[in-house]
């Protein structure tokens, strides 16, 4: 039976979660996040991808987003295989990343438990797609995202975090070019 979640409405509002393979904290070096910055920045000039909200934690993302062409499940299966690819060859070639041997160790390992991969994995396969059919929902999820760095600890107020949306919805401008719902 598969484990991977649909995305029904093609042209809804879309909010979306994945994570790394086993939880593994990946995203603690610059580097990394902006990787994962560059290629958001590239889905939406290249790929249609229409981005409305984002925080990138250590281990995970959350997007809010709708695909132009109508192919979200394509959209975000492209943006995840590209960044699995080269967030893999980041960490090979980074030569200060101390743990190096064991996160690919560990993506090796979970390459082997996953048919679908032929070396490594890098994201765990589910993306849990939850559409957006209301204000009040979008705001909610808007709210859950921004707060998400709060609630972990790692900022006082959801607009310190850099690696989110919420200094654009804070009237700043952050490190991404994003949406708004209008």
């Amino acid at each position: 039976m598969s484990r991977k979640y649909k995305f029904y409405n093609k042209e809804g509002l879309y909010f979306v979660s994945f994570a790394t393979i086993y939880w593994i904290d990946v995203f603690v070096r610059e580097l990394y996040f902006d990787k994962l910055v560059e290629s958001l920045a590239y889905c939406r000039k290249e790929k249609g991808m229409e981005l409305y909200c984002w925080c990138i934690m250590p281990s995970h993302v959350h997007l809010i987003f709708r695909a132009k062409d109508a192919n979200p499940g394509e959209l975000l299966k492209s943006f995840k295989m590209f960044t699995s690819k080269a967030l893999q060859q980041e960490i090979e070639n980074n030569m200060q990343e101390s743990r190096k041997e064991w996160l690919l160790w560990m993506m090796e390992r979970a390459g082997l438990k996953n048919s679908n991969v032929k070396k490594r994995q890098f994201w765990q396969q589910n993306n849990k797609p939850i559409e957006l059919w209301s204000a009040e929902v979008i705001d909610q999820k808007v709210e859950y995202i921004h707060n998400n760095p709060v609630v972990s600890g790692f900022v006082e107020e959801a607009h310190h975090w850099k690696y989110s949306s919420a200094i654009d919805y804070s009237g700043g401008k952050g490190v991404l070019e994003i949406d708004f719902v209008s």
